[in-house]
């Protein structure tokens, strides 16, 4: 069969991306990326370091990031994204802006890390005053603040999980959940961060009930890297991608009670769709579950992994064997 015809494959547009060893979201980038283009992804290496700040400084050496950008430049991206949100705010503003410079001159192909990309992202929209939902341990969630503030930015609340560990295995529902107990007062934004903690999904739901954008690491990591080669971020419905949507729910001003819904006939009903669609999942599990009583461990109710703990606060979050884990 003569298929000469077809001409070959599309050309194909070039992002490379250096992630962290333990980066489990491959799949997850690759939603916010348009058909003509395409990630090459390599990793660090691996480190027996739980997630904490010595690991955040492990993975952004400047030598593991000429290594990791040298393997990359064989396949010639246009682009290199650094994605790791620890790893690029754990030095300040000057030590991101030195891991941009490092990869550079690396490969000799244009930057960026996800740390600067948020820092970017909050100014295209306008934002100063940020609430800030973490995986991390406090420590590290103090680092992002401190360097956040160092940007001009001012944090006005946060919630965090205290994991060293799985990050990606958190369901959206602990998202949900810390993005209601970090909103507080008068904020302009949501960041969620950490590359390796889902989020594409919960975005769009975040924005619709909590009227204002919301940000995560590997949103505004793809969104500059493809803005950076003149393409555009695929995200329907969310703030920074969508014009569409910041003219809409997410662009609406807040009451004065808080950044919680002012009173809109579609927005509610678009909730009230989601909630109804949840009872219909959750009722018939917990009947079929001997509708164990809410709040008791492994309670298929409340859709969370035992694993995770309530989603809030420290712990005591559990490793496979178990015990609780570090951090």
């Amino acid at each position: 069969m003569d298929v000469s015809f077809l001409g070959g494959p599309q050309p194909q547009r070039g992002v490379g991306v250096v992630a962290p060893f333990d980066f489990a979201l491959d799949r997850e980038l690759w939603r916010w990326v348009p058909d003509e283009v395409s990630l090459h992804l390599t990793r660090t290496p691996f480190v027996p370091v739980e997630v904490s700040l010595d690991l955040a400084r492990l993975v952004s050496e400047h030598e593991t990031l000429h290594d990791a950008v040298q393997a990359l430049a064989a396949v010639a991206p246009e682009v290199v994204a650094y994605a790791c949100t620890s790893g690029s705010f754990v030095g300040g503003v000057a030590g991101e802006r030195a891991m941009c410079a490092a990869m550079s001159q690396a490969g000799e192909i244009p930057s960026l890390t996800t740390s600067g990309a948020l820092l970017e992202a909050l100014r295209e929209i306008g934002a100063r005053r940020i609430a800030v939902v973490t995986p991390y341990t406090q420590s590290v969630t103090d680092s992002l603040e401190e360097y956040l503030a160092e940007g001009g930015m001012t944090v006005t609340g946060r919630a965090y999980l205290g994991l060293t560990r799985h990050i990606w295995k958190v369901p959206y529902r602990d998202v949900v959940d810390m993005a209601r107990q970090a909103v507080v007062g008068a904020t302009d934004a949501l960041f969620i961060s950490c590359t390796n903690l889902p989020t594409y999904d919960v975005i769009p739901q975040l924005e619709a009930e909590l009227r204002m954008p919301v940000l995560s690491a590997n949103q505004v990591t793809m969104w500059a890297a493809l803005r950076a080669i003149g393409a555009r971020a695929v995200g329907p419905y969310q703030a920074l991608l969508d014009p569409a949507a910041r003219s809409g729910p997410a662009g609406m001003s807040v009451s004065p009670s808080g950044p919680f819904p002012v009173p809109d006939p579609v927005v509610e009903s678009m909730l009230g769709a989601v909630e109804a669609v949840e009872s219909v999942v959750d009722e018939p599990e917990a009947a079929l579950a001997g509708a164990a009583p809410p709040g008791s461990d492994g309670d298929p109710a409340d859709g969370l992994d035992p694993g995770f703990g309530t989603g809030l606060g420290e712990g005591p979050y559990l490793d496979d064997s178990g015990g609780p884990a570090a951090g």
